[in-house]
Order: C-alpha cells, then sequence, then structure tokens
C-alpha cells in the first residue's frame, strides 16, 4: 500500500507545526501526518490548497504545483501540472474558482493521484470538504 494512502495522508503532506483536525493519536511516520481517516488527510490537503490562493497568491494549477512539488525537491514538476491539468481539462493557467467545490476536489484527486498513483473516489474528497 501507498505510503500516503497508508497514512490517510494521500497528499502526502510532511510534518510541521500545524496541528491539524483528524490527527491519528500516534504519529509513526518520521515525514509525513498520519490521519485517523482518509477523509481527514484530505480536508487538511484542500486546506492548504485555500492557503496557497489567500496568502501566497498561488492561483492556478501551475502555482499551486510549483509550490506542492518544486523541481528543487527532485519532482518532475512540469510532468505533474501537465497531468493535473489534463485529468481536470482545466489550463494550467487558468484562475481557479477556489470556493467550487466540483473543481478543487477534482484538481486535488488529481494531485493525489500524482502523489500515490492511486484513483481515490472523487466522495472522499467531497466529504474532506464537507469538513472544511
Amino acid at each position: 500500500m501507498k505510503r500516503g494512502i497508508r497514512n490517510n495522508n494521500p497528499g502526502n503532506i510532511r510534518k510541521n507545526a500545524t496541528k491539524w483536525q483528524g490527527l491519528s493519536d500516534t504519529q509513526t511516520d518520521s515525514a509525513f501526518f498520519q490521519f485517523k481517516e482518509m477523509k481527514w488527510g484530505i480536508r487538511a490537503m484542500l486546506k492548504t490548497l485555500n492557503t496557497y490562493y489567500y496568502k501566497h497568491d498561488r492561483k492556478t494549477i501551475r502555482q499551486i504545483v510549483y509550490r506542492w512539488a518544486p523541481p528543487q525537491d527532485n519532482n518532475n514538476t512540469e510532468l505533474y501540472i501537465k497531468v493535473v491539468s489534463d485529468r481536470t481539462r482545466i489550463d494550467d493557467n487558468v484562475k481557479l474558482p477556489i470556493d467550487n467545490r466540483i473543481t478543487m476536489c477534482a484538481i486535488a484527486q488529481a494531485m493525489c493521484w500524482m502523489e500515490n498513483s492511486v484513483e481515490i473516489p472523487i466522495d472522499e474528497f467531497y466529504k474532506g470538504w464537507e469538513l472544511m
């Protein structure tokens, strides 16, 4: 099982000082947060995308992915952008409607596919959205 799926953290959010809702009581992964249920890990991802949008002025798929999976961290950022754009059918330079559940859940779903090579049902993303 892929690490992000095992951790209920399909976006592979790295550990930091954030005290996310829904964290597992035990955090045995040295690098990535572990959540009690998938919906909590997805919520954390969607909240992070909101922060990117409003606080860091990352308003397109291209801008978001360059922050989420930067090339300096040995990511193939251009491929990541292309896959998210292709899977969502949204141009990578279009300003995103951050308050649109369908769009933002589709983007998060595509990003999680890039992170894990596993298709997570869209309903799991909607559950995470409802917790925001």
